[in-house]
Order: structure tokens, then sequence, then C-alpha cells
């Protein structure tokens, strides 16, 4: 379901952008624009929606648009033409005092440098939503210390921002931008500024907050590597122009035109794809229903040696072969059990990327099971197949 939905939506940035707006629609370029009226294309017809709960991320070089595009949503920017809608409401015709008061309840909003009130201490400046919204001091103090200790920061409150690091900063303007609950938090280059260590930790507890949280999130940033760690989907955007919208497995096998696909070259595909695109089913064998002869005709069937044991509910129980289902039935014919045969393998999650599964062949040849959260069993990933998806020999589907 569209929560953010951007029709038709163009930006362009001079005295006569209404007449500049004509030459962009008639098919005049941003290079060609800019020389004939010194008049900047922002923004090309954009369209695009980002679903409630989505972690949408906006990436492309510098002068791109993306930067525009984020600030075109809330109105920081107000855009030459197009439509921008969240929810039901229209941003693009809301009066100014409608505009302001809907800006406050409806988004949050990270900054690459911060922006934090410098004669404020960290718990007031958590806590600056909550004092413009006019709650009381007791009330905007609870909250504001709430989300400091989300954010790991308890103890700074009476801090000043000039006496914590940078990542402390970024984690302060985080829990600033989610202390007034806001459905969609916009983030601009949040994490540029920090170094690589500290920018993956940041991008980690954004991570375990959104799990926990389920915000819309609009995510801007010029790093590919980001982009693909965080976002659910990725528009890519190059003059102005969204140039391709997907998931990071679906930009990657497919590109859109020569210039997403030098723009992903870089891309090492073991830290995209999820072990779960490259799932096959295996035999399975449920344990309470099944014997020996059984176990081993369906796998005499299906030309497999080996077969995955799950209970009647359907969780993970061990890996049978079949040959000692053969000899175990040839010494004890039916009364034997699978029970006794049960060898463990170690699991994978759905989620997990290809990098971080490869560990786990290097203590077995067999094909690895893949568990849910609470230990079904979803399917099998090949050694192989995990191998062709590295090279770029498999693309998943």
């Amino acid at each position: 379901m569209s929560f953010i939905r951007v029709e038709n939506l163009y930006k362009i940035f001079g005295p006569k952008a209404g007449q500049a707006l004509e030459m962009v629609q008639g098919g005049t370029d941003k290079d060609t624009l800019f020389q004939k009226t010194r008049h900047v294309l922002g923004l090309n017809r954009i369209n695009l929606e980002v679903k409630q709960g989505e972690f949408f991320v906006i990436m492309g070089l510098s002068g791109s648009g993306k930067s525009t595009l984020l600030r075109v949503l809330n109105r920081l920017i107000e855009p030459t033409a197009g439509r921008v809608l969240v929810g039901d409401t229209e941003v693009t015709t809301l009066p100014h005092k409608e505009l302001l008061r809907f800006r406050q309840d409806t988004f949050g909003m990270v900054f690459q440098h911060f922006a934090l009130l410098p004669h404020y201490n960290i718990l007031r400046n958590v806590a600056f939503p909550l004092e413009l919204k006019g709650l009381s001091r007791k009330e905007r103090e609870e909250q504001g210390m709430a989300w400091l200790e989300r954010v790991g920061l308890s103890g700074y409150e009476k801090h000043y921002p000039g006496q914590l690091s940078g990542g402390q900063k970024q984690r302060v303007g985080l829990a600033r931008a989610l202390c007034a609950n806001p459905p969609i938090l916009l983030m601009d280059e949040a994490f540029s500024a920090l170094d690589p260590l500290i920018r993956k930790e940041m991008q980690d507890e954004l991570l375990r907050l959104q799990q926990e949280l389920k915000k819309t999130i609009v995510f801007v940033t010029h790093d590919l590597d980001e982009a693909m760690r965080l976002g659910d989907r990725i528009a890519i955007m190059r003059d102005g122009e969204v140039v391709q919208v997907g998931t990071a497995e679906e930009i990657l096998a497919r590109p859109a035109d020569d210039y997403v696909a030098a723009f992903l070259s870089g891309v090492n595909p073991a830290k995209i794809y999820k072990v779960e695109e490259l799932v096959q089913e295996p035999v399975t064998v449920v344990l309470e229903r099944e014997g020996l002869r059984s176990a081993l005709r369906k796998m005499g069937q299906a030309g497999a040696v080996n077969a995955y044991v799950v209970n009647r509910s359907g969780f993970f129980q061990g890996m049978v072969r079949a040959e000692k289902l053969a000899e175990a039935l040839k010494a004890e014919g039916e009364r034997g059990g699978l029970e006794s045969l049960l060898e463990p393998l170690p699991a994978l999650s759905p989620g997990q990327t290809l990098e971080e599964a490869l560990p786990l062949f290097s203590e077995t040849a067999l094909p690895l099971p893949i568990l849910d959260e609470k230990g079904r069993l979803l399917g099998v990933v090949t050694r192989g197949r995990l191998i062709a998806a590295m090279a770029g020999r498999y693309v998943p589907q």
C-alpha cells in the first residue's frame, strides 16, 4: 500500500521557472536548459511510490537531485509542478499554517551535519520537537530520556553537543527525529560525515530501530554500499530523473541502462544477494509419520542421497543419509527409528547475505537448511549454487 506518492514532479531553480518548465516538458535537457536560460533543472518528471513501513533509499551522484527530492516531500523546497501525497493529504496544496502543523506531526528529519542546537543540552535537543508542540517540561523530559536510552546515550542528557563525538551527535539527531513519534523519517546523507566504523555502527543502530518501530524511512545517500545494505528498495537518480527503482537484488541483476550498470560495476554480489533467493526444495521426511523404508523410498524416487527431517509442525530436526537408512533397515528392519540416525547441520536464516553464509559451508559439503526465526524448515542452499551466485554465474530470479 502506497503511503507517499509523487506524481509528475518538477523542480526548476530560477526566476522564470514557469517558462523553463515549458521548455523541459517540450524535451529540453538539463544542460541545454542551463545554457539557454541559466535555470537549473533539479527534478524532472518524478513519479514514485513509497510503501508504509518501507525503508526507501534515494541515491545518486552529487547534483543528481536526490536531496532536492527529499526536501520537496515535506516542502522545505517548493516544487515547480506536480503533486506529493502522504496518505490522503496532498502536501503540495496545503496552506502555510496547515503545512507547518502537518510537517510537525508527520515528518522527522535527520541531517548530515547533525543540526543540533549548541546552547541546549542533549536532553533539551532531543525533546525540542515536543517543546514546539507545547508539551509540558515533565512530559518532554520523560520522553526525551526514554529516547536517549533507546539510542544508547543514557547518562549524557546534561552534556552539550560540543562535548560529544560525531557518532554520539548523530544518535542525538536520530533520537530527536523520533521523539515526536512521526510516521515518516527523512534522512539526508545522515551518516556521510562519520568515519567508516562509526558509520557502520549507526547503520546497525538504524536497522535495529527500524525492525522495532517500522517507520517509513526515506534515506538519501551517495554511497552505493550503504544504499544496498539499508534499503528495502532503491531509487537511482541522474540529472534530476529517477532512472531505476527496485530492490538491491533486482537492480544488480537487471540494471535499467548502461549508466546504472556502470554505477554498479564495483558491487560485490555476495554482500547483496540473500540466502533466501537461492533456496531449493529438499526431500523432507516427517519424523512422527515416516519410518526407515518410506524415507528411503522417498529419497530413491527423488534421486537424493539425503533427506531433511522435520516434525509435524515443520521444525527442523536434522538430516539423514540414504546409506545410513539402508544399513539400519537391513540390520533392524522397520523396528529402527529415524531419531538415532539424525545428523545436525549448521542452519542459515533467509536474510543472511551470501558472504555471511559462506563460512558455514566450511563445516560440511552438504546443502544447508534455511530456517525461519522459529526454526521451521524453508528449504536448503547448496554450496555450488552459492559459489556460482558469488562469482556472477548464477543470478537469483
